[in-house]
């Protein structure tokens, strides 16, 4: 197994095999606690626009995103887990775009298969890796601004233990609560929620599913019409 590293949503292009596109601080932290209150599917897009018109053309869906961290007008929520963690969305499906995470996805258009990234089920992540046994498993880290913030920390944490070179989660979530990462959720939050979002995004994990991505097909109808939007899943391992 060949297990690389990608650093920004903007090379998500160059990954192949089996792509983790990683996002802890939040989208796919997020998107686990929406599966986790029952919600049928995701569907991530990459522009704002479109978001908007796949609510328009289906009123009972639900918009979900952010762009600088801030929640966008006329959504119903923002990109946060604390302000869905009791929200029950079951048999929901959920319309999101965010500012890295869902673009990453949208572009991994070389992906023989996608799943999401997060802290919240990263043991899930890798048995479902050891499951498939893929010959090329492509790490990328959606937020490149640091070689060692959230993501790149995500990625190392399930490269070694892929390949029996385990890190301490302890030391990495110290780390992490000291790195400028965190600045913007602990010292400066953009938003009330950011404190809790920075502890729900490090409970390791939390949950035992994978968040799997699957392309547009014909059973989708009129719902998603561009390649610009994928849907998300709930897979359990």
């Amino acid at each position: 197994m060949t297990i690389k590293i990608i650093g920004s949503y903007k090379n998500a292009h160059n990954a192949k095999g089996l792509v983790v596109i990683i996002d802890v601080l939040r989208a796919f932290t997020t998107a686990s606690y929406v599966f986790e209150n029952k919600a049928k599917k995701i569907i991530v897009v990459a522009e704002i626009k479109e978001a908007r018109q796949i609510k328009k053309e289906n009123p009972n869906f639900i918009l979900m995103g952010e762009r600088g961290g801030k929640k966008l007008s006329g959504f119903e929520y923002c990109n946060s887990p604390l302000e869905i963690q009791k929200v029950n969305f079951k048999n929901k499906t959920i319309i999101l775009t965010t500012s890295a995470g869902t673009q990453g996805i949208i572009r991994a258009v070389n992906a023989k298969e996608i799943i999401a990234g997060a802290f919240v089920n990263a043991q899930a992540i890798i048995d479902y890796i050891k499951i498939i046994k893929p010959k090329i498993v492509s790490l990328v880290c959606t937020d490149n601004r640091w070689p060692d913030n959230e993501d790149f920390m995500l990625a190392k944490y399930i490269k070694g233990k892929l390949t029996n070179k385990e890190i301490d989660f302890s030391h990495i979530k110290k780390h992490l609560i000291n790195h400028p990462c965190a600045y913007r959720f602990l010292k400066k939050p953009i938003a009330p929620s950011g404190p809790k979002d920075f502890y729900l995004a490090l409970d390791l994990d939390r949950f035992n599913f994978v968040v799997k991505a699957e392309k547009p097909n014909a059973e989708q109808g009129n719902i998603v019409k561009k390649e610009s939007s994928i849907t998300l899943k709930k897979l359990i391992v």
